[in-house]
């Protein structure tokens, strides 16, 4: 059952390997879990799967798998969480259809009768009154009919009349096409990472406090090292403003991310293309505004470059002197681009609009000609795509 599963998971998409797999069925032998379909989903998955942005494809996978009763043979739990089961019955169930589990027998003779059926069933069965499975008129099983019965392997519900949906799920979304969240920014954005241990010392050094100690005849002998952090440092350029207005909660979990992930973080604004002048606050861009050259000369080239902006304007706003529809700017966007770049080499343009769109707007073509192609779509993917680029 293990090697289907696992074919079905690489049929899915999901990279998984055979050493990992290894790790599943070691598991399994060892009794991590005993007979619980939830227990083994969570066992698999941390198993099988190393990237949160592959626990949809997971799930999907999974579900697929393990639809139905012939697919839950093998792993019919033997073990029924009782406790579990009667406070959400109690829940969900309305006072007549109680009364009706009542008459009927009651709760306790409900579950004594399943586990029962549990111990003495060896194998799948269709039809009948008695047995768990399929078409019949039993209690417990599915495509079938009882007043006041378990669903077990059933996709969906016929009668409305199960006292518990067994194999109802409810798991997270994750995939790299996903829209972004803080979370889901932060983990792409850790694949930026320089690590170095500089500043005061204020982190304890355990194997150098070993060390000095057994060295100092047992008398303790703390050593402490500098925070480790990441020493990447980035300059973040972001569009406000505009057509910018669709994408504001898109870039402040951006933006908020980046302050995050990044200690050596510098950010400027601009609107619709980068001229010779940047602010750091929009409520006072007109009065307070930043040379570019400036910004070329204070910070160095081992700075990682990021824009942020849809890049969608007019054509004449990167290629025509006077293109800016705020200012006249005596030279066109596209020299100032070009001197950004030219300085740090390592540069990415981030795009929120949707990637399938950008064939049919003529700036985006154009920028991305100034880029060399180095423009990446704001979703997980497209950020963990522009993190390698900069490393």
């Amino acid at each position: 059952m293990l090697i289907d599963f696992f074919l079905s998971l690489k049929q899915g998409g999901l990279p998984v390997s055979v050493k990992e797999y290894l790790t599943l069925c070691e598991a399994m032998d060892k009794g991590v879990i005993h007979g619980s379909v939830d227990d083994f989903y969570f066992l698999s998955r941390t198993c099988l799967v190393k990237d949160e942005a592959h626990f949809d494809r997971f799930d999907r996978a999974f579900a697929a798998y393990f639809k139905g009763v012939a697919a839950l043979d093998a792993v019919l739990p033997a073990d029924i969480p009782e406790e579990w089961l009667r406070k959400l019955a109690e829940k969900l169930l309305s006072e007549e259809e109680k009364a009706q589990i009542q008459a009927l027998g009651g709760w306790d003779k409900l579950m004594e009768t399943l586990k029962k059926r549990l111990e003495e069933q060896k194998g799948r069965h269709q039809g009948g009154s008695k047995w768990i499975g399929t078409a019949g008129t039993s209690p417990f099983g599915a495509y079938g009919y009882n007043p006041e019965g378990v669903r077990i392997g059933q996709e969906g519900s016929r009668n409305h009349s199960a006292v518990k949906v067994w194999d109802q799920r409810a798991f997270r979304d994750y995939d790299d096409n996903v829209e972004l969240g803080i979370r889901n920014i932060q983990l792409a954005l850790r694949r930026l990472r320089k690590f170095a241990r500089e500043g005061a010392e204020e982190e304890l050094d355990m194997d150098g406090t070993i060390r000095a100690t057994a060295n100092n005849a047992g008398y303790l002998d703390l050593k402490l090292v500098p925070e480790r952090h990441n020493k990447v440092k980035v300059l973040l350029f972001l569009d406000v403003g505009g057509s910018m207005d669709d994408y504001v909660h898109r870039c402040e979990e951006l933006f908020s991310a980046c302050k995050t992930e990044f200690k050596h973080l510098e950010y400027f604004y601009f609107h619709n293309f980068i001229y010779e002048s940047v602010w750091r606050n929009n409520r006072l861009r007109h009065q307070e505004k930043l040379s570019t050259y400036d910004v070329l000369h204070k910070y160095g080239p081992d700075y990682k470059l990021i824009i942020v902006g849809d890049a969608t304007m007019s054509p004449y706003e990167i290629l025509q002197p006077g293109g800016s529809v705020e200012h006249w700017n005596g030279e066109t966007g596209a020299v100032w681009f070009k001197r950004l770049t030219d300085f740090y080499r390592k540069s990415v343009w981030i795009n929120p609009t949707p990637e399938a769109h950008w064939q049919w707007t003529q700036s985006i073509k154009i920028i991305q000609e100034l880029v060399e192609h180095r423009m990446y779509g704001m979703t997980v993917a497209g950020l963990e795509n522009a993190m390698r680029e900069l490393c």
